[in-house]
């Protein structure tokens, strides 16, 4: 008569190792992320409607093209000098359906690059 050996139980594998690999990595992210701002674009708040005065600088800026006062324009700080009597006078830009963010903000900073500095974003 012939006996098998008795059969052992199967081990369960340890998730210990599992575990410990998983918390190293979310350490290692939490670690390695950057959380801030990358760039603070400072836009003044027209709150109470501050004193607009001079001819219209409605800047509208499309995904593919930018219009001063309802024109294409080309190069807009050519376009808006002759409407400017200082660097101070309010230009409003609005973004129009389909534009993104980054297009609103490189516009932004090429005004703000030619030395004008009351740009007001209006929705």
């Amino acid at each position: 008569m012939e006996f098998a050996p008795p059969d052992r139980p199967r081990r369960k594998p340890s998730l210990t190792p599992m575990i410990d690999v998983v918390f190293l990595l979310l350490v290692f992210f939490m670690l390695a992320s950057r959380f801030g701002l990358d760039a603070v674009l400072p836009l003044p708040l027209a709150a109470g409607g501050g004193a607009y005065n001079g001819p219209p600088r409605l800047v509208d800026i499309a995904p593919d093209a930018i219009t001063l006062n309802g024109a294409p324009t080309g190069d807009l700080v050519a376009a808006l000098s002759p409407l400017m009597t200082a660097p101070t006078d309010m230009i409003v830009l609005r973004g129009r359906d389909g534009t993104d963010l980054q297009r609103v903000v490189t516009v932004t900073e090429e005004l703000r690059a030619a030395g004008f500095t009351a740009i007001v974003l209006m929705e």
